[in-house]
């Protein structure tokens, strides 16, 4: 029997995609029109964020290599046989899937798409994702081709969100809270961290499946933390007991369709002492003041200039832990980060109408201090023309967030 090295297979009906097929094709075209500003003839997307972005299918690896070859008339999405026509049903454009039987059938679909004796002068590539092999192989295939990096324009196109990509985003801020919500109900001494965390998982799926009945339901979390388990923003969490007292780090992350949305809050077990109150009410100090600041016409580092003024002022610049924020839309914690879009010194972007971006300020001190532990509080931000609009409504802060019981 002859086994094909790659092939199509068409097995049921195209879904219901969570974005228009007009949406779709405006990103395209403005992927299409990156290509021809920068004389690139063929570019083949390897990264899950970009090939779900483009297409609307998110792969699953699993040590295997997936691709989207994106042409001036075609776009194909190259798949692994074990996923069968998922890939094709979940996507608004053509498949290719390749076979295991021999190695590098992966490439051989490349080539089938883009025709080797064209001859290709250039092809885009995405340098901060492609693996040295996967390269070299095209290197070895493509041996007059020049690669041009294409990430950072795609990136920069991604900070820009459409009406519907900000719909999507603010239905996801909103399963957030009812995921905070959920665990609020269940916080008190002898709870441990993993069943905490399980409810608030639950209740933030069931609304993702009620809200978005046609999707595919992955990767929806909770990061729920307990003392010195808070110290890391994303520790997992641990099947550890809350004891009175306790600071716990709640963050609640629902997925929709490759979407990611936050919440993160910092809340204390019945009561708070002294030096801790001071720590967390000099958090929150900071996440207002940075709630303020960000609005269209702000460079990312003007605002973390005011803020480390801020945290100086107060006596805790120095257990600063990470940048203020960074940018929501195809996001996962295994894929994404648009690295332009972050409240950090060494960014200069300027916020502009339609970027999605969130206010974290985070310290942390060290055991064996007065008040040890991580503060966090995290809100999403929409820009707008003239003004901003702060989607995320669950409250923080002493006043709120001790939890009595």
């Amino acid at each position: 029997m002859e086994r094909p090295d790659f092939f199509t297979l068409r097995n049921g009906e195209k879904v219901k995609l969570p974005f228009s097929p007009k949406e779709y094709q405006n990103r395209v075209d403005k992927l299409r029109k990156v290509m021809s500003e920068n004389d690139i003839e063929i570019t083949i997307l390897t990264s899950m964020h970009n090939i779900a972005y483009y297409t609307g299918f998110i792969y699953c690896s699993f040590g295997r290599p997936y691709g989207c070859v994106v042409t001036q008339n075609k776009v194909v999405t190259i798949s692994a046989n074990i996923d069968a026509s998922q890939p094709w049903r979940r996507s608004h454009c053509d498949n290719i899937i390749y076979t295991d039987w021999k190695r590098d059938n992966f490439f051989k679909a490349i080539i089938s798409i883009i025709d080797k004796k064209d001859k290709p002068k250039s092809i885009g590539i995405e340098n901060d994702h492609i693996t040295v092999e996967i390269k070299d192989k095209l290197n070895s295939i493509f041996e007059n081709t020049t690669f041009k990096d294409i990430s950072k324009k795609l990136m920069k196109h991604r900070m820009i969100k459409s009406d519907e990509e900000i719909e999507i985003i603010k239905n996801g801020a909103r399963i957030a809270d009812l995921g905070a919500e959920e665990i609020v109900k269940l916080i008190k001494p002898g709870q441990t961290e993993l069943e905490i965390a399980i409810a608030g998982r639950d209740r933030m799926e069931r609304e993702i499946a009620k809200s978005y009945p046609g999707a595919e339901y992955m990767d929806t979390w909770v990061w729920f933390q307990s003392g010195i388990n808070t110290d890391g923003a994303h520790n997992p969490k641990t099947n550890r007991a809350l004891k009175n007292g306790d600071i716990l780090s709640l963050n609640t992350f629902p997925m929709i369709s490759g979407y990611y949305t936050a919440l993160e809050r910092t809340l204390f077990v019945n009561e708070v002492d002294d030096a801790s109150l001071k720590a967390w009410e000099a958090n929150v100090k900071v996440h207002k003041r940075g709630l303020e600041l960000i609005k269209p016409g702000i460079k990312c580092s003007q605002i973390c200039e005011e803020l480390n003024d801020l945290f100086a002022s107060l006596g805790y610049l120095q257990y600063r832990t990470f940048g203020y924020g960074h940018s929501f839309g195809m996001l996962s914690h295994f894929y994404g980060r648009e690295a332009g879009l972050e409240l950090r010194e060494d960014i200069d972007t300027v916020l502009e109408e339609n970027m999605v971006i969130s206010m974290e300020p985070m310290i942390m001190i060290p055991e064996g201090k007065p008040g040890a532990g991580g503060y966090r509080e995290h809100d999403i931000l929409v820009i707008k023309n003239d003004s901003v609009e702060n989607i995320t409504k669950f409250p923080f802060g002493p006043e709120y967030n001790v939890i009595k019981n």
